[in-house]
């Protein structure tokens, strides 16, 4: 048996095997400790618990770390953000890609440059106070959308330039105005590539702890934000069980998120295979 053939029928085998060490294993950790005592949990580790008590943890963490309350502090900033972000980065990329100028193809250079460029948080939080915008969830939001808009502009442009332009053309001899172009044909076609940046501005935006703590922290809670207070309080010091819980129950609504959208991507590709 040669080496390719050999290393053909054991590929899937080593996928699986890293799929479950890369993955499997780190959310296991994260179960079973939800799941344990405090007692057992002080170091947390891969073993099974002898009582599991993962339903009584959790509903203890959704009262005693204040969730709903968190939990609408992120819904605040996040469905803005994305629906912002989605919605002005599609416009510009199909602006983008439909123009095949020098100063189009200059825009289109500073308007992906946020993907390398990362922004200074200093500068950020000084601008946000002299707008008098620090500490709010406008000023949050504005900073995401800044943030991410260029990663939407990246992957929406090259999507854009695969539509034919004849449909954008017969819709425009049938009188349709540029707004209405963009509404009724560009967009609906565009489903499968804002699905996927859906899932990834809602990943980035959802467990951002970083920017949240310079522009909102103390002012509006968020899940993330909440966790790091919990986590750093006297009373859940070492509390492995609990912290570990509150990672399940900030992790269920992106779980949620990925499912649908996900969904979404799926049929859009067939669909346009189909076609």
């Amino acid at each position: 048996m040669s080496d390719s053939v050999l290393w053909r029928r054991l590929q899937p085998v080593v996928t699986v095997a890293l799929v479950v060490v890369l993955i499997g294993v780190p959310l296991w950790l994260v179960v079973v400790t939800a799941g344990k005592s405090q007692g057992e949990a002080v170091n947390p580790d891969l073993t099974w618990p002898s009582r599991w008590q993962l339903f009584a943890n959790l509903r203890e963490v959704w009262v005693e770390a204040e969730v709903p309350a968190a939990f609408l502090g992120s819904l605040l900033i996040v469905v803005p953000t994305v629906a912002g972000v989605l919605v002005l980065g599609s416009m510009a990329a199909w602006v983008l890609a439909r123009r095949g100028s020098r100063f189009t193809a200059a825009l289109y250079a500073v308007g992906i440059s946020g993907i390398i460029l990362p922004p200074a948080v200093v500068t950020v939080v000084l601008l946000l106070r002299y707008l008098g915008l620090a500490g709010t969830a406008a000023g949050m939001i504005g900073v995401y959308l800044g943030i991410y808009l260029s990663t939407v502009i990246f992957f929406v442009t090259g999507f854009v330039r695969t539509i034919p332009a004849a449909l954008e053309e017969a819709a425009q001899i049938d009188g349709a105005g540029p707004a209405l172009v963009f509404r009724r044909v560009v967009l609906p076609l565009l489903r499968p590539v804002l699905a996927t940046a859906t899932i990834l501005i809602c990943l980035y935006v959802w467990n951002d702890v970083f920017y949240a703590f310079f522009v909102v922290g103390g002012r509006l809670d968020t899940l993330p934000l909440n966790l790091f207070r919990v986590a750093s309080a006297g009373l859940y010091l070492n509390n492995w069980h609990l912290i570990f819980a509150y990672v399940i129950l900030m992790s269920l609504p992106l779980i949620v998120v990925f499912a649908v959208a996900q969904r979404r991507v799926i049929s859009g590709i067939t669909g346009g295979a189909v076609k």
